[in-house]
């Protein structure tokens, strides 16, 4: 038996022009596991020029969720993981790798975001970076292990550096504190649950918490 969301994809394919890019997107949706990248690539275009508007979706999200059966979590991740690849590794994006690698290890989209997290963290260095880079697209491993080892290595690299690991540690809670202080302000101002004086006070704590990360 198939599942409904198949179901509902191959019955909107019946409806649609198979010519359109609407139609490529649906016929990618039904196997992304295999060819993720096609489907990162239409959905891209979809998000950039707004085309869900087009056809009828007041969100990306929804468009998402009810045409294609993927959830938003899963849509950005797609969409992060083929951004990813076109700015900093497009070689793995032409034809020439797809059609000469072996299926089994062309990484997935959660392998993709794992590589891209690790590019993003100032503890780990180049070679850091090119030897994750060989295991996820030389050897096709699995997101999780890749997961489990960038997750070895940071700490490895933040026990070698404690200050350092120490300093940003702080950096990131205040900072997620902040946004926290900010949102809630923000909430009671519409709201006014609150007298301005108060009000004043929580702007003032936020610029000091502020300082103390700049």
């Amino acid at each position: 038996m198939k599942p409904r969301s198949l179901e509902n994809i191959e019955k909107k394919l019946e409806e649609m022009n198979p010519e359109s890019l609407r139609y490529h997107i649906l016929e990618n949706a039904k196997s992304f596991k295999t060819s993720w990248i096609e489907l990162g690539r239409a959905l891209y275009s979809v998000t950039k020029d707004k085309l869900y508007k087009e056809w009828g979706y007041a969100s990306f999200e929804v468009y998402t969720v009810k045409e294609i059966g993927i959830r938003k979590q899963t849509a950005m991740k797609l969409l992060r993981s083929y951004y990813f690849l076109e700015k900093e590794e497009p070689d793995y994006l032409k034809e020439e790798y797809v059609k000469q690698a072996d299926a089994s290890r062309i990484p997935g989209y959660e392998a993709i975001d794992v590589l891209r997290q690790a590019k993003n963290k100032k503890t780990l260095d180049a070679s850091d970076y090119s030897n994750l880079k060989k295991e996820i697209f030389e050897k096709g491993r699995d997101a999780r292990e890749v997961k489990k080892d960038l997750t070895s290595l940071i700490r490895e690299r933040e026990e070698l550096e404690p200050e350092e690991a120490r300093e940003k540690r702080k950096v990131a809670t205040v900072r997620r504190f902040v946004g926290m202080l900010k949102s809630i302000k923000e909430d009671m101002e519409i709201a006014k649950l609150l007298p301005a004086g108060l009000l004043k006070e929580a702007s003032a704590l936020i610029s000091k918490l502020e300082a103390e990360i700049q």
